[in-house]
């Protein structure tokens, strides 16, 4: 189990980066420490195990920003052609208002779905139907819904389509991200909890010393 943090990730960072930069500089502190154990061969594993863990948070960052973006890019991308779909399925019911058949075809009778999928699949089947129906073509064009307009829909569920997908692929790049860097925290936390303790012990007649490794002590 991971050691409970107090503080951000990023923070946690840098106090062990201290530590481990002064554990060596300070020469009290390095003989203290070396002499139960913690010598520079010791101390240079701890910074192999948080270079590699910086390299994870700095990785997973990465990805949760392009995670973010993506998805920006998807809710970009629904907002437009759900626009473009609501202003054309409006004016299909008014147009085929009494043509229950051709509404039913169109898939614009009763409320619109909320889930997703089931949002998607409706906006499709209006589009399938009337790119490939002439007469309900020529009907929305009374009211200036051309077929040119409707064949650019079919465009806007493509770019819909294909900014999820990415989305989606980057959402579980992220979460693999976290997952490495998540275990890399564990391991470095779990070495530095032990460097703490130890230096506790080999400075217990020097305490103050502690807060050259970034360690507040009262007093």
């Amino acid at each position: 189990m991971a050691t409970k943090r107090t503080k951000s990730e990023a923070e946690t960072l840098e106090l062990y980066r201290i530590s481990l930069e002064n554990v060596g500089k300070q020469p009290t502190i390095a003989a203290s420490m070396a002499g139960i154990g913690y010598d520079a061969a010791t101390i240079s594993e701890g910074k192999a195990l948080l270079k590699k863990t910086r390299q994870t948070f700095d990785i997973n960052r990465f990805e949760a920003r392009k995670t973010a973006a993506a998805y920006a890019d998807f809710l970009a991308a629904k907002a437009t052609l759900g626009k473009t779909y609501g202003y054309h399925r409006k004016i299909s019911k008014i147009i085929f208002k009494k043509d229950t058949l051709t509404l039913n075809r169109l898939a614009v009778s009763g409320s619109m779905p909320k889930a997703y999928i089931a949002w998607l699949e409706t906006v499709k089947t209006f589009y399938r139907v009337s790119t490939t129906d002439p007469s309900i073509q020529d009907k929305l064009a009374r009211l200036k819904i051309t077929a040119d307009a409707l064949h650019s829909a079919q465009t806007l569920i493509n770019r819909l389509e294909t900014t999820r997908t990415f989305y989606l692929r980057k959402k579980g790049e992220s979460q693999n991200a976290t997952k490495t860097k998540n275990k890399t925290f564990e391991n470095l936390d779990k070495w530095m909890a032990e460097f703490y303790a130890v230096a506790k012990i080999a400075l217990e007649d020097k305490p103050q010393l502690m807060e050259s490794l970034g360690k507040l002590v009262k007093g």
